[in-house]
């Protein structure tokens, strides 16, 4: 905070890049409870958006969808950033369109910067780390939050990386079960602790935004986090190799069951590997209440299948550094969140 008050937070979504990337279904008043998890106001939030005019005079289901859906996100408090779509015809004779709100989003930000202390940005564009830069020499904080295929330069830039897919309640799906952490609650992390001999080891994850991210020290009781044991057996049964254990890049998901041995105490079971990082990058990778997915986006994320692919996740121990279907599949989600000092 500049002078004195809470602490002023930006939120900027790059929706289309999000969607397309493993965020389908976000929900964006989640996003807005992380970004301001410790108090903070929301001074700004910005989601930037594509619409195929052309597309909407023929598609009545399209139109419909989309101004549900941006609708939805005006009632969280965001303004709408329309981007329409451009028809082009490419040397080979193929009709391609183009609505890249990525200049957009970057001056919006730059702009705004000099009333706001920290920038949380949605998007997994590498054309962002610049960006990420100028911020940081204006003074304001700034994090990233990406699903797949995210740019190995902006996630080091960045003051902390958050994956999306380890958020609680980012994606939809688990207002189905118990709450996230409970017992029978789906949930995702990290196995910080492995024991190969005596074959287990501890998954952390996020309980909650309350408390710093940073402290992931699950004995400590300002820690966010918590940590369940898991036995060799579980993650053999998944087909993880165990050999790769521990890791700050295997994104785990399993459900959290009463433990056999110790009356009180959860374990970790049915456990899914959400398919491995990937992060654009030619270096070897380092050792709305409702939310929406897009008129037609394609079905990539979500939660509760092995298949929902988890890339780009940080350093969770030393962590300091979309549109929708219709307004009725807006507010369901799951995740864990894990952060990383890359600077």
């Amino acid at each position: 905070m500049r002078n004195g008050g809470s602490v002023r937070v930006g939120v900027y979504v790059d929706t289309d890049n999000i969607t397309r990337n493993g965020g389908r279904g976000l929900r964006y008043d989640v996003l807005r409870e992380f970004a301001c998890r410790d108090g903070a106001d929301a001074l700004r939030l910005n989601s930037y958006t594509s619409f195929d005019r052309e597309r909407a005079h023929t598609d009545e289901d399209y139109k419909r969808n989309v101004q549900s859906f941006q609708a939805a996100l005006r009632d969280f408090g965001y303004k709408v950033i329309v981007k329409h779509v451009k028809w082009y015809i490419n040397e080979d004779g193929k009709r391609l369109g183009k609505a890249n709100s990525d200049l957009d989003m970057a001056v919006d930000v730059l702009l705004e910067a000099r009333n706001i202390d920290r920038v949380l940005l949605a998007t997994g564009d590498g054309d962002f780390t610049k960006v990420a830069r100028a911020l940081q020499n204006m003074g304001c904080r700034v994090e990233v939050v990406a699903f797949d295929n995210i740019s190995g330069d902006l996630r080091r830039e960045a003051d902390m990386f958050v994956s999306g897919y380890l958020v609680p309640g980012l994606l939809p799906g688990e207002s189905r079960g118990p709450d996230w952490g409970d017992e029978g609650s789906r949930v995702r992390g990290l196995c910080h602790w492995y024991d190969s001999i005596k074959g287990f080891g501890f998954i952390r994850y996020l309980r909650s935004f309350t408390g710093p991210l940073w402290v992931t020290d699950t004995t400590r009781e300002d820690s966010p986090y918590a940590s369940t044991f898991v036995h060799s057996s579980e993650l053999q049964r998944a087909g993880i190799n165990t050999q790769e254990l521990p890791s700050r890049r295997l994104i785990l998901e399993f459900t959290l069951r009463p433990s056999p041995t110790k009356p009180g105490e959860l374990t970790a079971q049915e456990i899914a590997l959400v398919p491995r990082p990937t992060v654009r990058d030619p270096r070897p990778a380092p050792v709305p209440g409702r939310g929406y997915g897009g008129p037609d986006a394609p079905a990539r994320g979500g939660y509760g299948h092995a298949d929902t692919a988890a890339r780009g996740f940080g350093n969770a121990d030393t962590a300091d550094r979309s549109q929708g279907n219709s307004e009725a599949t807006a507010s369901r989600g799951a995740g864990d969140a894990g952060a990383e000092p890359t600077r």
